[in-house]
């Protein structure tokens, strides 16, 4: 890969690591509600203190807006880090300045301090210059380990890495990695499974994967405005009808780059969206009624879908085949999940997924685990996806 990694790092004892991570929790009633954002930093910390470094980490938190709000503090974050280490972390009321420089410098080695949130100065944000500096001061190299943040270009995430010696943390080596091997150096042939419920939000990500992958499936609501745009009656499905001359534009350049589109061959409908609903699957050559609305994929077209998977070497998924939250209009995202994960497991798949509802998709199924890789980091996957430059990353090849 293009960028150190902190298996270069020698003779660093007694030195600082300047660590950007993402400690941006959901947070209820002050309690962590969910500490996977702390677990992924855990094998960086370890890294870096095994050798002998002060680390000291960067993070934000909410939305202050350059302005110091006591509620939006990285204090509740210490005690619990610290309990995931095991060592205690300690806290800075800044995370620049004479002050806090002088705990990092009066930390033993392999300590650990969180400094306080970035975005309490509106220079965070601007990426001005002056704060870069004042945040490489704090360090003697610069590791960022949060690639959810990486599409930002804020003074912790990209100017600070142009000041100091800057290295891809552990967390942020495997994200490139897995995306690299899904979309940037891939075995072929490949497949994108792409749901949702709007093109008019994922215009630019299905514009460049037509260009890049052999087959693309297009689930969810979006899957409605192709098959309008195609012509089919689609009752009172959610649908973009504004934006059909986009999806044959989209479909016209996927033929062009010679990339297969699936769409579905038969749907599941139901009048109402609620758990258990009645509902009937019927091939889209069917009339609909004007309430029947489309809530999942049929079982042919899971059955074709699967079939595409069997037949390629690497998967990058993002969005839902169908309304997943309530069954029954869960069974074609379930069902195409199991068999990728099957897939995956037999070795015969490289399987990448990401996105909010991907992740939830994919843990509701019960198979994230056994995915190659599931990216948390939702915009900064996305942005990727979509092919553009990520200023996070492109900042620690220089």
């Amino acid at each position: 890969m293009p960028f150190k990694t902190l298996d270069s790092l020698k003779d660093v004892a007694g030195k600082t690591a300047l660590v950007r991570v993402d400690f941006n929790v959901p947070v209820d009633g002050g309690t962590i509600t969910d500490d996977t954002r702390l677990r992924v930093a855990l094998p960086t910390i370890q890294k870096l203190t095994a050798k002998g470094m002060k680390v000291a980490l960067l993070a934000h938190f909410d939305r202050p807006k350059g302005k110091v709000v006591p509620e939006m503090s990285l204090a509740f974050v210490a005690p619990a880090l610290s309990n995931l280490i095991g060592a205690p972390v300690s806290l800075s009321d800044d995370c620049v300045g004479d002050a806090t420089k002088a705990l990092i410098t009066n930390m033993a080695n392999g300590g650990v301090i969180l400094l306080e949130n970035v975005r309490f100065h509106a220079g965070e944000e601007t990426n001005d210059p002056e704060f870069a500096a004042q945040l490489a001061a704090m360090g003697d190299i610069y590791v960022n380990d949060a690639f959810s943040a990486a599409h930002r270009a804020h003074a912790s995430t990209e100017g600070v890495a142009h000041l100091i010696p800057a290295y891809a943390g552990e967390s942020m080596r495997r994200e490139l990695e897995a995306l690299d091997a899904a979309l940037g150096t891939p075995v072929r042939p490949v497949i994108g499974i792409v749901g949702g419920s709007k093109v008019s939000t994922k215009l630019d990500l299905l514009k460049n994967l037509v260009t890049r992958l052999d087959t693309l499936s297009i689930g969810g609501g979006m899957a409605n405005t192709f098959l309008y745009a195609l012509g089919y009656d689609i009752g009172g499905s959610l649908c973009e009808k504004d934006m059909a001359d986009t999806a044959r534009e989209i479909m016209k350049l996927a033929d062009e780059n010679h990339c297969e589109i699936l769409l579905p061959v038969d749907v599941v409908v139901a009048q109402e969206f609620k758990a258990h609903a009645p509902s009937r699957e019927i091939s889209i050559d069917e009339a609909l009624t004007p309430d029947d609305k489309i809530f999942d994929a049929g079982a042919k077209t899971v059955d074709i879908l699967k079939d595409a998977i069997s037949k390629s070497k690497t998967l990058i998924w993002n969005g839902p085949l169908g309304v997943f939250e309530l069954p029954p209009f869960d069974k074609a995202t379930v069902e195409a999940a199991h068999f990728a994960a099957a897939q995956t497991k037999a070795k015969l798949l490289t399987a990448v997924a990401g996105g909010g509802d991907t992740v939830a998709a994919l843990n509701h199924a019960g198979v994230s685990d056994d995915m190659t890789f599931v990216s948390t980091a939702g915009g900064a996957f996305l942005e990727w996806m979509e092919g553009k430059e990520l200023p996070g990353v492109a900042a620690l090849n220089g």
